[in-house]
C-alpha cells in the first residue's frame, strides 16, 4: 500500500482591533490599509487541521466539519501552489527527500465554533491549512513567510499564524511580498487581556466580507479618508498602547476603529448593515459600564457581522463580564468560569432586555498562542478521514 504522509496543527481565531477593510489587489488579497489583531485562546476557538498526501489519493480534497469543500477556487489553489513550489525547491536541492510536492493532498479540518458566523473562521481555517501543509512538507519557512501565503487564502488568516498581538503590514510592492504579518508582542507580554464574545447569530451573514469590501472601495467617499488618515493614526496609537499595556488607549482606539469601519459600510452604496439592534444594545451597555467605572474598562468591536467582541482586563472581570452575566447568565458559555455576577444598576434597561432576547451564547476567552503542532490526527494511517 502507498505510504500516507501527514501532519496536524491547530490554529487560532484573531479579532482585529484596527480593521482590515478594502483591497488594493483582490487577486493577491493586498489590503488598502494595515491592521492589528489580538489572537484568541485556542481552548475556546480553534481550527484543527490534518494535511496528508499520498500516491493513493486521486485528487486534492478538503473536508471541513465532515462536509466536502470545493478546492478549485483561486484562493485555495494559490495556497496549494505556493506551498508545493517551496517543497519542490527543497526536493530539487536534496534528491533524497520523498517527492511530496507532486502528490495529491487530503485536508481534513474541524472547527470548535460556528463557521461563517462572523467569528473569523476563514482566518483560522486558512492559517491552519497553510501551517499543516508547511509541517507536512517540512518547510523551514518562518510564520511571516507563511503569512504571505495564508493571506492569499483569506486576508486576516495571515495574522492567525502568530499568537498575542499581531500587525498585518499592508506593504506597497505590486507582488505583495511585503504585505506580511509580524508579531507586535507575544501573549505573555499582556496576558491579562480577556474577550467576551456575544454570539448574536450563528447564521451565515447576508453580505460576505469579500463582496462587501469591493462595493465599499468602489462607492464610499469616507473609505479613502479612513485608509489614508484614520487608520495610520490608529495603527500608531494601538501599537504604542499594546507596548505600554495601556488599556484605556487600547479600548478607545478599538471602539473608534470599529465605529469608523462600520461608518464606511454605512457610507457604501447601497449601504451594508452588519450591526443590528442586539449589536447596538451591546454598545450601549459597554458605554454604561465605562461611565460607571469612570474610565474605559471595556471595549467593543464588531467585524463584518453582528457579534460583539468585548475586550477587558482580567482585574475588571467582575465590572465587565459580571454585568453581562447578570443579564445572560442562563446562556451556554459561562460554565467553569469564575465570574461573579454584578447587578445591572445604572445600565440601560431596554438595552439589557434586547441582549436577553438576541444573544444565543457567549464565549469567554483570553489572548492566546499561535498555531500548535499536534499528534492528534484527523486522518487514519490508511488515509481515510476519522470522525471526531
Amino acid at each position: 500500500m502507498a505510504e500516507v504522509y501527514q501532519a496536524s496543527t491547530t490554529a487560532p481565531v484573531n479579532i482585529a482591533v484596527v480593521k482590515y477593510w478594502g483591497k488594493r489587489d483582490p487577486k493577491l488579497n493586498l489590503p488598502t490599509n494595515s491592521s492589528v489583531s489580538v489572537t484568541l485562546s485556542q481552548v475556546d476557538l480553534r481550527t484543527h487541521t490534518t494535511a496528508a498526501c499520498s500516491s493513493s489519493f486521486s485528487e486534492d480534497t478538503l473536508l471541513l466539519n465532515s462536509s466536502p469543500q470545493d478546492v478549485s477556487g483561486a484562493r485555495t489553489q494559490a495556497c496549494f501552489r505556493e506551498l508545493r513550489s517551496l517543497r519542490a525547491a527543497l526536493e530539487s536541492s536534496n534528491p533524497s527527500l520523498p517527492k511530496l510536492s507532486s502528490l495529491p493532498l487530503r485536508i481534513v479540518s474541524e472547527n470548535n465554533f460556528p463557521t461563517a458566523a462572523g467569528l473569523a473562521s476563514s482566518a483560522a481555517g486558512f492559517a491552519a491549512l497553510v501551517r499543516a501543509i508547511a509541517n507536512l512538507y517540512e518547510l523551514p519557512s518562518s510564520p511571516t513567510d507563511l503569512s504571505c501565503i495564508a493571506r492569499q487564502g483569506s486576508g486576516s488568516a495571515c495574522r492567525s499564524l502568530f499568537g498575542g498581538y499581531v500587525a498585518w503590514q499592508m506593504g506597497s510592492k505590486v507582488d505583495g511580498s511585503d504585505s506580511v504579518a509580524v508579531e507586535l508582542a507575544p501573549a505573555s507580554h499582556w496576558p491579562t487581556m480577556r474577550a467576551l464574545i456575544l454570539v448574536v447569530s450563528a447564521e451565515k451573514k447576508g453580505v460576505s466580507s469579500t463582496s462587501g469590501m469591493q462595493i465599499t472601495v468602489g462607492t464610499s467617499e469616507l473609505f479613502q479618508r479612513r485608509a489614508e488618515v484614520v487608520v495610520p493614526k490608529h495603527m500608531e496609537l494601538m501599537t504604542k498602547a499594546i507596548q505600554e499595556r495601556d488599556f484605556e488607549t487600547f479600548g478607545k482606539v478599538t471602539m473608534m476603529e470599529s465605529n469608523s469601519f462600520h461608518a464606511t459600510c454605512l457610507d457604501t452604496f447601497p449601504p451594508i448593515f452588519y450591526l443590528n439592534d442586539v449589536s447596538r444594545a451591546a454598545i450601549r451597555v459597554v458605554e454604561d459600564i465605562n461611565r460607571k467605572a469612570g474610565k474605559i474598562v471595556a471595549a467593543y468591536t464588531f467585524d463584518a457581522g453582528p457579534n460583539a467582541v468585548i475586550y477587558f482586563e482580567e482585574q475588571n472581570s467582575g465590572l465587565v463580564a459580571g454585568l453581562f452575566k447578570s443579564a445572560l447568565g442562563s446562556l451556554d458559555g459561562w460554565q467553569g468560569r469564575d465570574i461573579e455576577v454584578q447587578e445591572a444598576t445604572d445600565v440601560d434597561a431596554r438595552a439589557v432586555e434586547v441582549l436577553k432576547g438576541g444573544v444565543s451564547r457567549v464565549i469567554l476567552t483570553s489572548v492566546g498562542e499561535g498555531p500548535i503542532r499536534t499528534e492528534e490526527s484527523l486522518i487514519a494511517a490508511n488515509g481515510e478521514s476519522l470522525k471526531k
